[in-house]
Formats: C-alpha cells, structure tokens, sequence
C-alpha cells in the first residue's frame, strides 16, 4: 500500500518540478518589450467599442453555484447506488442526511427567492390605491 502512496507522490513531485521549470524558463527567455497595445482587450482584431469592463449580473453565479452543488451531489449519488446494498443501513441513513441538507440548501434559495429570474424589488402599489389617497 505505501509503494502505491509513493508512485503518486513521486508523480505529484515530478508535475510540480516540470510546471516550475517551464515557468522559470519562460521569464528567463522571453523578450520584455512593454507597450501599451498589451494593456488593451483583444477582442477578435475588431477595435474595442465603449467600455469593455461590465457589470455581470449576479443571477448567473447563483444559478451556476446551484447547479454545481447539485453535479457535485449526483457525482456521489451514482457509485453510492451502485453499491448501496453491500453497505448497509447506516450508510442509506448518511445519503438520506446529505440528500436532506442539500434540499433544505435548495428551500432556502428558492424561498429566498434567487431562482426567479425576473425579481420584483418592493411593493408596487396599485393605480386605484394611489389615486384614493390623493383625493383625501
């Protein structure tokens, strides 16, 4: 069992010192000429239009973490039904303890409300409610 340990150790050794020495290399041999076309976007050979710097909306990351979170849970599911019989009891209760959290982590982000696409932010007051207290 160590002599498998030290082939992946030793693997893990030799990726490491092969990435420093390219990196080393690479600052060693390369020509530094600073201009300042380097500091501006590529964007396909076209010249940039406007600002190039925008605001990413934020429903993206949560939809995105979400989704992971649930690739990450099926990823565990697959091999764990593959052999859930041989394991027992108590490891059906651990899968349904994980299930369960991450279900409550899914109630809260959509009783929160961030799986809605279109967010409605505040009340919006009714026409006939608005035009009742200007008569009075």
């Amino acid at each position: 069992m160590l002599s498998d340990f030290a082939n992946v150790l030793i693997f893990l050794i030799v990726g490491c010192v092969l990435v420093l020495i390219s990196v080393l290399l690479s600052r060693l041999l390369h020509k530094r000429v600073p201009t300042d076309g380097k500091y501006v976007p590529y964007e396909c050979g076209e010249d940039s239009v406007g600002d190039t710097r925008i605001k990413f909306n934020l429903r993206f990351y949560i939809i995105a973490l979400v989704f992971l979170i649930f690739d990450v849970e099926i990823a565990l599911l697959f091999p764990w039904g593959r052999i859930f019989k041989q394991l027992g009891l108590l490891a059906f209760i651990e899968m349904l303890i994980f299930v369960a959290i991450l279900l409550v982590g899914l109630a809260y982000v959509w009783g929160k409300g961030d799986l809605e696409w279109v967010k409605t932010f505040g009340r919006i007051e009714n026409e006939s409610e608005t035009n009742d207290t200007r008569e009075t």
